[in-house]
């Protein structure tokens, strides 16, 4: 046979290159059910399956009195599983010994694996390239775009995987979870690096102030006589009133807080005439810190004269008492003591009295601008660094879709 017979013998028998027949899942999978009519007496613990191939985990434990559907299928190691309205989201997993006896609901086809001629965690992997999720989303259907759709079985058992000997499969399977392995302990690394990077600069923060606030001139004085302190302003509900927004006057929210390095530079929301009159303005340089919410005691210096709720509370210095920029670091260094007590509530909340009354050391103006050129800089050394391990993330994020990529070519 010469090289161009050889090419279109490939091509016409549906053959990858490297010679791996493309074989659809109807012939490696068997569809399975086991349902159960549901007993409210008894506890079921529930399975859902990780969007971007994260597998399955326990959604919830609850009494069958609890569950609406009449019945539930029992999955059992080694079923291959997926949910049928996110597929396209890439919820493809293969049951593990902590998954069985556990039961899903009717929206998570189940089925066997042919293990004489495909290996489970094979499959898996080849379902968890963002290709094979594009794929899903193309041939769902549903009432609604994307969020209701759903991809049938027949269709699911329709599609064709490169199916090299199972030796191989295992060979492959085996090389990319080495790799994906060494990914994720690169990933703890990091992750534990950055920890440890702000807790290296917090304990060079307690030492710039401790050992600073020996010095003559240092006062410890309450926050609110560096700073006039006051709550934002937006009297109006709904919040979310169209007819106050979308004009010139700047309105952050905590969010923008949260997302600054800082210097707040950005704000997502902004008033109009009518929305400044039912707010408040605060000058540029107003420190300000989120009182309430998820990110509580979250701290910025505003860039831009600008309004906020009364989720945030602004702290204007005294021009002859501190700079903004050293109530900022000052605030940092003392706010774990106005936080104590805000999250020991049901709904977390810094007084602002309580703000008022906290205690900051207060050394002389010039003392000030030294210590924040100390502390900024810094925090420029620790910005540069958090910089460098986010492209680090970004990398090891874009290794594993490689590798599988790769293995699926037949070049791992």
């Amino acid at each position: 046979m010469c090289r161009a017979q050889a090419r279109l013998y490939v091509r016409t028998k549906g053959c990858m290159p490297n010679n791996w027949p493309l074989v659809p899942l109807g012939e490696l999978l068997t569809s399975v059910s086991r349902p159960e009519t549901v007993d409210p007496e008894k506890t079921y613990c529930i399975l859902g399956a990780h969007w971007y191939a994260g597998g399955l985990y326990i959604k919830q434990v609850t009494p069958g009195a609890g569950i609406q559907a009449k019945s539930l299928s029992l999955v059992e190691e080694g079923d291959f599983v997926y949910n049928r309205l996110f597929a396209w989201k890439g919820s493809f997993a293969l049951a593990t010994k902590e998954n069985d006896g556990c039961y899903v609901s009717n929206e998570f086809p189940c089925f066997k694996v042919n293990r004489e001629r495909l290996d489970g965690a094979f499959l898996w992997r080849y379902l968890s390239r963002t290709s094979t999720w594009e794929e899903a989303l193309s041939l769902s259907t549903g009432g609604t775009p994307t969020s209701r759709n759903r991809l049938k079985e027949h269709k699911f058992l329709a599609f064709r995987i490169p199916l090299p000997p199972l030796d191989e499969q295992r060979r492959i399977v085996a090389r990319i979870e080495a790799l994906a392995a060494k990914i994720e302990e690169a990933r703890r690394l990091r992750h534990r690096s950055g920890a440890e990077r702000q807790a290296i600069f917090n304990s060079f923060l307690r030492k710039a102030f401790e050992r600073e606030s020996k010095k003559p001139g240092w006062e410890l004085k309450p926050l609110g006589t560096a700073a006039c302190i006051a709550r934002g302003k937006f009297a109006f509900r709904p919040r979310n009133d169209a007819r106050f927004y979308g004009g010139n006057y700047p309105f952050i929210q905590i969010g923008d807080i949260s997302n600054s390095d800082r210097r707040i530079q950005r704000y997502s929301q902004s008033l109009n005439e009518e929305g400044l009159a039912i707010s408040r303005m605060f000058p540029k340089g107003t420190v300000v810190i989120a009182i309430t919410g998820a990110t509580i005691g979250v701290t910025g210096i505003l860039t831009f004269d600008s309004c906020f709720p009364d989720s945030i509370v602004g702290m204007v210095a005294n021009d002859h008492e501190s700079i903004p920029e050293f109530i900022y670091w000052a605030l940092e260094y003392v706010k774990k003591e106005a936080l104590a007590d805000a999250t020991q509530t049901t709904q977390p909340n810094i007084n602002l009295k309580n703000l008022e009354r906290l205690r900051i050391p207060i050394p002389p103006l010039p003392e000030q601008r030294r210590i924040v050129v100390y502390l900024d800089g810094l925090q420029a050394r620790v910005d540069a660094l958090k910089k460098l391990q986010a492209e680090t993330a970004a990398e090891l994020d874009a290794l594993l879709p490689s590798i599988l990529d790769k293995a699926f070519k037949g070049d791992l």
